[in-house]
Order: structure tokens, then C-alpha cells, then sequence
């Protein structure tokens, strides 16, 4: 078993439904020198330093301090459960040398009584995700084969679809097991959905790697990222020939193509945010996340596509 931490109080809770008799390395991917309190294992985990170069560094880490044929990966914010190990080693017997990995069964539990909220949804969606990292055992074999992990992944983010991608498209099968994993729902904060568009970066590197069929091949949807770019394109429209009107003393021949690009922008930014507000509790405050952040979404998306498509181009 590998888990790689960031050091986050959810790690025990993972090792003690793994219990005390299960071979785990818990990957400490802090970075050097931090100033948080040591991390505080079972005697029987084995603890290995990354250095804080990212989750598929820290991954690669652990499976390389491993020696067994089979490894099986857990997030720290994840609980196995009841029967766990038992049921992966029943999920990875007789497994035919083609199959490369087995990925296990996520349950999301939502609250009970009301609709879940945005960033609820988004976790939830995680059971139906593929060859994510939250439970999935790989050959060591096939690991080597591949050279694990791409570490210029540096986000928990698609670095679990490339591997994935590389291994099929060498003939390696990957099946899902019976075996169950509960990822808890978490409020990671008023702005997370904000800080979540970092994985735009991402997105240009696996384009990059797989070409434009990449989503398709791991099962995924079209995201917004288009329309995201329209609505940010027409704010900046509409801003800027509003300072162009101000500053030319209110020249008329402007007026009318600020405010066509002002109301193009209102109104796919109301579209968006109504499509994250109809499906959810629709209480005051989720209100608010939801048309404060939608309002911020598209250019911070559009700017982590854009760096990420500078990175991968040099």
C-alpha cells in the first residue's frame, strides 16, 4: 500500500480502517524544511520523503521503495472499507498477465435531507470517474514498464489518467475490482472552485501527450473551457471599449459595441452560474459562492490554460 500526505489530519483515519497488520508506506511529499508538526504514523508504517515535488512524484516514490508485484495506491482523504484488504486481494488473484491494474469501487455519501452543493457535486462525481488514484492497484511490472508516474503533473490531477492512457496504449488492460472505498465530502473553502482551475494547466499537457481525443479515451466530458473564453473575451471587450468611450470623451461610436459585449458577458456568466445554482441547496450562501465564483472562473480558467499551453509549447 502507498499513500502519499501532505500531512493532512485525514490520513489517520485512512491507516486505521487499513488496520495494523496491512504492509503500508506513507509518502511524506512535504517539502523540505516546512514548519509543520511531524508526521505522526503507526509503528508499522514505513515513511518515505518526496520533497514535495507533487503527488506523482511522491507516488513514484513510494512504489520504488516497495518490492512486491503488486501495488495499490490510496489518497489520504479516503476510507477503505470493512474487509478492504481482503477484498483487494481477492479483486488482483488470477488476474491475467495482460491486466496492468484494478481500480476500486469509490462511494461518495452525501447529506441526507437536501441537494448537495456545487463543490459536493464534484466529489460525488469521483465514483464514476476512471483509473483514478484515490484506489487503484498496478503491477509493479507494468509501473517499470512505463516509468510510473509523470511527474511534470505537479497537481493531484490528471496524472492519474496519463498513466492510465499510457499503459492501454501499450496493451495493458485495466478492469475495476468489487472492493469499496468511501471518499468523504470536504468544504475545502469559499474560493475552491476558484483554485480548482489550476488543472487547466494540466489540461494543455495532456493535449500535449494524447492529442485532442484524450477526454474521450479516459471516458470524460467536454468541459467549458470554449465558453469560458467567450465570456472573457466579451468582459474584456466591454471594459475596454468602456475606458476607450471614457477616455474619447464619450464618443458615441462606441456605445453600442460595449454594450453588446457587456450584455454577451452577463449573460454567459449568468447561464453558467445558473447551471451550478439550480442543481444545488440554493441556500443564501451557496447562492453567493456560486455568482461570486462564476464571475471569476472563466478568466482564471482561461489564464491557467494559457500558462499551461506557454509551459508545455517550450
Amino acid at each position: 500500500m502507498v499513500v502519499p500526505t501532505v500531512g493532512r489530519p485525514s490520513l489517520r483515519a485512512t491507516l486505521a480502517a487499513l488496520g495494523p497488520d496491512v504492509p503500508v508506506i506513507v509518502v511524506d511529499d512535504r517539502p523540505a524544511g516546512h514548519d509543520g508538526a511531524p508526521l505522526v504514523t503507526p509503528g508499522h508504517v514505513k515513511v518515505v520523503r518526496s520533497g514535495g515535488r507533487g503527488p506523482a512524484a511522491a507516488r513514484n516514490a513510494g512504489w520504488r521503495a516497495a518490492s512486491t508485484p503488486w501495488v495499490a495506491f490510496l489518497d489520504d482523504d479516503v476510507v477503505p472499507g470493512p474487509g478492504w484488504y481482503e477484498a483487494l486481494w481477492k479483486d488482483l488473484a488470477g488476474l491475467s498477465p495482460p491486466v496492468a491494474g484494478s481500480q476500486g469501487r469509490i462511494r461518495v455519501p452525501l447529506p441526507a435531507g437536501r441537494r448537495p452543493t456545487d463543490a459536493e457535486r464534484n466529489t460525488a462525481g469521483l465514483a464514476g470517474a476512471l483509473w483514478i488514484t484515490a484506489d487503484i492497484a498496478y503491477r509493479r511490472a507494468a509501473l517499470e514498464e512505463v516509468g510510473g508516474f509523470d511527474e511534470r503533473f505537479p497537481r493531484a490531477y490528471r496524472e492519474d489518467a496519463d498513466l492510465a492512457l499510457r499503459l492501454t496504449n501499450r496493451g495493458h488492460l485495466l478492469v475495476r475490482g468489487e472492493r469499496v472505498t468511501v471518499h468523504p465530502v470536504r468544504d475545502d473553502g469559499f474560493w475552491a472552485s476558484v483554485r480548482f482551475q489550476r488543472g487547466n494547466a494540466d489540461d494543455a499537457l495532456m493535449r500535449r501527450l494524447h492529442g485532442p481525443g484524450w477526454r474521450e479515451a479516459i471516458g470524460g466530458a467536454r468541459g467549458r473551457l470554449r465558453r469560458h473564453a467567450a465570456a472573457t473575451a466579451l468582459g474584456l471587450a466591454a471594459a475596454g471599449l468602456g475606458v476607450a468611450r471614457l477616455l474619447g470623451a464619450r464618443r458615441p461610436d462606441t456605445a453600442l459595441p460595449a454594450a453588446v459585449a457587456g450584455a454577451g458577458w452577463a449573460a454567459l456568466t449568468a447561464e453558467f452560474a445558473w447551471a451550478r445554482i439550480a442543481p444545488g441547496p440554493r441556500t443564501p450562501r451557496e447562492v453567493l459562492r456560486m455568482a461570486v465564483t462564476s464571475v471569476l472562473i472563466p478568466p482564471v480558467a482561461c489564464a491557467h490554460r494559457l500558462r499551461g499551453e506557454w509551459k508545455v509549447r517550450r
